[in-house]
């Protein structure tokens, strides 16, 4: 076999003064290896083989060929970055051999950036883990098709905040913006404010409830807008002049400079606002008006009003008349009141077994109430459940790390039971807007006890730094790990995985919680080889038969048409994901493919997959009723997919029971066995990330404090 490379990716940086980078930007890699080719019109490259999205920290293989180059994209997950560099194998390979085989180097990239590089010359095929390109002689073997080498990273369309018809979304500046609300500079790390999509006014994230202007890119005269200006008699348009700028200045819309040497700008005659010629017809007609100021009285004005309202309002009970905030009280998350002691249990299996603490100063839990949007299933039941810190567990082992922060292998100190504890840091969390993602995550995980192929939480704690999921320690490994030793899996264990992940799948759907992130990689075994969904982060809630959503969101190759065509969705998504993963235990690949994304999104929307002739005709039919492009016509969402013959020997009593005997089970030595793990992980150092001081101290602790709970289960071992 010819020569190749082993190559990794460990940091990116905008700037070489700043620290790791995902730590502040969230970013990924697309690796693309084009070929030579020579035409009419001289040399091109061409992409043959798919694109790769190595996580941080792994390796893939790439073989030496001449005229090959290496194109590497870095990305954030709103495509706002975009940074790349080329790369000659035969030169890097050179490179290498004169480093004694191993060459660790800066790639400097283009427009921005430059990304830590680590590559070894190998003169064969080696055993060692990695993830690699495929050779030429497998695919030919596998007629074409690409086998299941490679983890991908899910993706999620930025989280929209729709103000005054404003669509605000978290954004990183690369340049100095002021905040067109209150005239300050946004600053910070990563996404420091939002931005609106349509008029481009910036503003920081703390001033996004006192914008009072409509925007103007989407309901300039509509009834809303005129209803606005009779209301509060606003409609000032500004008397805009173009004006030559003699030091640097600002526009007072977007944040941004107003760059040239002459008549860079317009400044109002009335207001001084000042503004790019650009940015003229989307300023709002507010001249002369305070938003800050304004948006301020008016709040004050709403909350006087709310109090005099809960003056006036009492709350029957069977004892005569309680206010709100009274004991005797337990508020629900819908905002009923339930007439029920603050000790008493409630009746409903649904409300028992969760509890919180509050993260007032980080050392001594306190209690806290639920917010109203809570779902029914987190209402809180108890106040006295035992409280966890970080200090009641040694960190034995790294399981994972990413963008998000760190998973650990961790013991409990008092009973000597193992964990898994997921660590995400708070700045990277509220940088990403991705708050409301953590909450949901906690609230599905606590709903999971009740169901025994969801992955349990036991408790979650917080620091001022960080937040903590300590779950139970499933080191059987993920499907993805297992069928890369095995290329796929055999009907028997295929059929097996499938009627328990349908069963945990059910159960979520059941309460109104699309899960939205099926993959190989998120289907993790227990030590008896029995199934755990894991990783609620891509979840949605409350979504009832006739509700719908159009988040765009999920790992590509498991991707629902209708997401990509941009249709509102429901639990069809998940039976679409369901069958991209029975195709490919069954067969050992992914039955869409494209060189980019782009082509395998085109992929999902208009290909049939290739059946193999030896997939049985069972395995057939469910896979072709699964990838029916119609939401509402396709098998999970259409019949009962527990009837369909493929499942024809399967006894679902017994299996929901966990009654079935695994077809496969985990060759484990002890409790705390890594094995199943990624040694690169395994073998650094367990601990924390540090986060930057100045962020973190002025990160809105606030947003948190619905987090810490408390499973009655973890209550009893830690009593043992």
């Amino acid at each position: 076999m010819s020569p190749f490379l082993r190559i990794g990716f460990s940091n990116f940086e905008i700037d070489p003064g700043l620290a790791y980078h995902e730590e502040v930007l969230n970013p990924y890699c697309a690796v693309y290896m084009k070929e030579a080719i020579e035409t009419e019109k001289g040399q091109v490259y061409k992409q043959k083989k798919p694109t790769m999205y190595p996580p941080w920290s792994t390796t893939f293989d790439a073989h030496i060929h001449r005229g090959r180059i290496m194109h590497v994209m870095v990305k954030d997950r709103t495509a706002e970055l975009k940074s790349e560099a080329t790369v000659a194998l035969d030169s890097l390979a050179t490179r290498c051999k004169k480093e004694n085989g191993k060459l660790e180097i800066w790639l400097e990239l283009k427009p921005q950036g430059r990304l830590l590089m680590e590559a070894r010359y190998y003169l064969e095929k080696s055993d060692a883990p990695g993830q690699s390109e495929g050779d030429p002689e497998s695919e030919r073997e596998r007629d074409g098709l690409f086998a299941l080498h490679q983890r991908r990273g899910a993706i999620k369309q930025a989280k929209v905040h729709v103000v005054k018809c404003h669509e605000f979304s978290a954004t990183f500046f690369p340049q100095p913006t002021f905040c067109s609300v209150c005239k300050e500079f946004v600053w910070g790390l990563n996404k420091q404010g939002y931005q609106c999509r349509q008029c481009n006014a910036a503003i920081h994230k703390k001033c996004i409830d006192k914008v009072i202007a409509k925007c103007t890119g989407s309901a300039i005269n509509s009834k809303e807008t005129m209803i606005h200006k009779e209301r509060f008699k606003i409609d000032m348009p500004h008397r805009f002049k173009v004006y030559n700028y003699k030091s640097p200045t600002f526009c007072e819309h977007c944040g941004t400079l107003l760059w040239g040497l002459a008549k860079q700008g317009l400044k109002c005659e009335e207001c001084s606002m000042n503004v790019h010629h650009k940015c003229q017809n989307k300023v709002a007609n507010l001249c002369g008006v305070n938003q800050k100021l304004m948006a301020e009285a008016l709040a004050i004005i709403e909350s006087k009003q709310q109090a005099k309202s809960t003056r006036e309002t009492d709350i029957i009970s069977r004892d005569g008349p309680v206010g709100i905030g009274q004991p005797g009280m337990v508020r629900a998350p819908s905002g009923l009141v339930m007439g029920l002691p603050a000790t008493a249990t409630p009746a409903n299996k649904e409300l028992q077994g969760v509890s919180w603490e509050g993260p007032t100063d980080f050392t001594r839990p306190v209690r806290e109430a639920p917010t109203d949007e809570e779902p029914l299933y987190a209402v809180p039941k108890k106040d006295h459940q035992s409280k966890f810190i970080i200090d009641d567990f040694v960190l034995h082992k790294m399981l994972g790390k990413g963008s998000f922060g760190k998973v650990f292998l961790a013991e409990l100190k008092k009973s000597g039971k193992f964990f898994a504890i997921k660590a995400l840091k708070k700045d990277v969390v509220l940088m990403d807007d991705d708050v409301e993602c953590t909450m949901v995550e906690r609230r599905v995980l606590s709903l999971a006890w009740e169901n025994p192929f969801l992955t349990h939480l036991y408790c979650t704690f917080q620091t001022k730094e960080n937040l903590f999921f300590v779950m139970e320690y499933l080191n059987g490994g993920d499907l993805m790990f297992h069928i890369q030793s095995c290329h796929k899996f055999d009907l028997h264990r295929a059929t097996f995985y499938a009627a328990e992940i349908i069963c945990g799948l059910q159960f979520l759907h059941s309460k109104g919680i699309i899960y939205r992130d099926l993959k190989l990689d998120n289907v993790l075994l227990d030590s008896e080889g029995h199934i755990k969904i894991a990783d609620f982060g891509m979840c949605k809630e409350n979504m009832q038969e006739d509700t719908r959503t159009s988040t765009f969101c999920g790992t590509p190759d498991y991707i629902a048409p209708e997401i990509l065509l941009g249709q509102k969705y429901n639990s069809s998504v998940d039976w679409w994901s369901f069958g991209v993963l029975l195709y490919e235990m069954l067969i050992g690949q992914s039955p869409f493919h494209g060189r980019d994304e782009e082509e395998l999104f085109q992929s999902i929307r208009t290909d049939n997959p290739v059946y193999p002739r030896w997939l049985t005709k069972d395995a057939k039919d469910i896979l072709v009723k699964l990838f029916v492009r119609e939401p509402e016509e396709r098998l999970g969402v259409k019949g009962n997919i527990r009837q369909h013959s493929f499942f024809s020997s399967t006894d679902w009593n017994a299996l929901e029971q966990r009654e079935v005997a695994p077809p496969f089970r985990p060759t484990l030595s002890s409790p705390s066995d890594c094995s199943n793990f990624d040694k690169e992980f395994i073998n650094e150092k367990p601990r924390l990330s540090c986060a930057d001081r100045t962020l973190i101290n002025s990160v809105d602790q606030t947003m948190f404090r619905n987090f810490s709970f408390v499973n009655p289960g973890m209550a009893r071992i830690a009593a043992r």
